[in-house]
C-alpha cells in the first residue's frame, strides 16, 4: 500500500509537471502571438505621459518667454515706445494674449493712441474664450476712457450691465453710475446709490473713502454700516 501511495505521489507529480510545462508553453505561445499588443500599449502609455510633459514644458517656457518679452517692452521710457514695443511681443494663448492687450491698451491710452487703445480692449471683452474677471475689466476701461466721447446714456446703460449682481466690478460700476449721476444733477439719487455702496459688504476700504469724500462733497452725510463689536 505505502508502495502504491508513493506511485501516485509519484505520477501527481509527473502530471503536474506536465500541466505546468503545458501552461507555461502556452503562455510563451500568447507572449509571440499577441504579445505586440502588450508592447504597443506599453510603448502608447510612457510615450502619451513622455508627450504631456514635453507639452507642459514648453508652454511653460513659452508663458516666461512671453513675460520676459512683456516686462523687457515696459522698460521703454515712453508710452509711445512702450506701445511699439508691445505691439511686437506675440502671445501663445488666449491669456497671454489678454494681458499683453491690456498693457497695450494702457500705452496707447497715454500716447494719443486712445481709438485703438478702445478697440484693444473691446476685442477682450468680446472674446468667449477668456474668463469673465478679463473681459469685464476690459469693458470697464474701454467705457472709462469713451467718458468724453460716449453719450451719457449709453454710459449709463453699460456701467448698469457691469453693476448687474454677482459681476465681479459691480461696485466699480456703481460708483460710475454715481459719478454720471452727478454730472447729469441728479444729486440724491447719486448720494443714494453711494450710500449704498457704502453698506455693500463687499465694499473696499479704498471704494468706501471715495463713496464717503463725494457723499460730504454733494452735502451728504455718510451711512456706513455699524462697526461689529469684537
Amino acid at each position: 500500500a505505502g508502495q502504491s501511495g508513493a506511485g501516485m505521489s509519484d505520477t501527481d507529480s509527473f502530471f503536474d509537471e506536465v500541466t505546468e510545462e503545458v501552461r507555461r508553453d502556452q503562455l510563451y505561445g500568447y507572449l509571440r502571438r499577441y504579445g505586440w499588443i502588450a508592447a504597443v500599449v506599453i510603448i502608447a502609455i510612457v510615450g502619451g505621459a513622455a508627450w504631456n510633459e514635453y507639452r507642459k514644458s514648453t508652454a511653460q517656457a513659452e508663458a516666461q518667454a512671453t513675460g520676459d518679452a512683456l516686462i523687457t517692452a515696459l522698460q521703454a521710457n515712453d508710452a509711445a515706445g512702450r506701445a511699439e514695443d508691445l505691439a511686437g511681443v506675440v502671445p501663445t494663448t488666449p491669456g497671454n494674449a489678454a494681458v499683453q492687450q491690456m498693457l497695450l491698451s494702457a500705452a496707447q491710452s497715454n500716447s494719443d493712441q486712445t481709438d485703438a487703445a478702445i478697440a484693444g480692449l473691446n476685442g477682450i471683452a468680446a472674446n468667449g474664450e477668456l474668463p469673465e474677471i478679463h473681459r469685464q475689466i476690459a469693458a470697464f476701461k474701454a467705457l472709462l476712457l469713451q467718458a468724453d466721447t460716449m453719450s451719457a446714456d449709453d454710459r449709463r446703460l453699460q456701467f448698469e450691465a457691469l453693476a448687474a449682481p454677482g459681476k465681479p466690478l459691480r461696485l466699480l460700476a456703481e460708483e460710475q453710475l454715481a459719478l454720471i449721476e452727478i454730472d447729469a444733477g441728479e444729486t440724491q439719487a447719486a448720494i443714494d446709490r453711494l450710500q449704498a455702496i457704502l453698506q455693500d459688504a463687499e465694499v473696499t476700504a479704498a471704494l468706501q473713502d471715495r463713496a464717503s469724500r463725494l457723499i460730504v462733497a454733494l452735502g451728504g452725510t455718510p451711512e456706513t454700516l455699524p462697526q461689529s463689536q469684537g
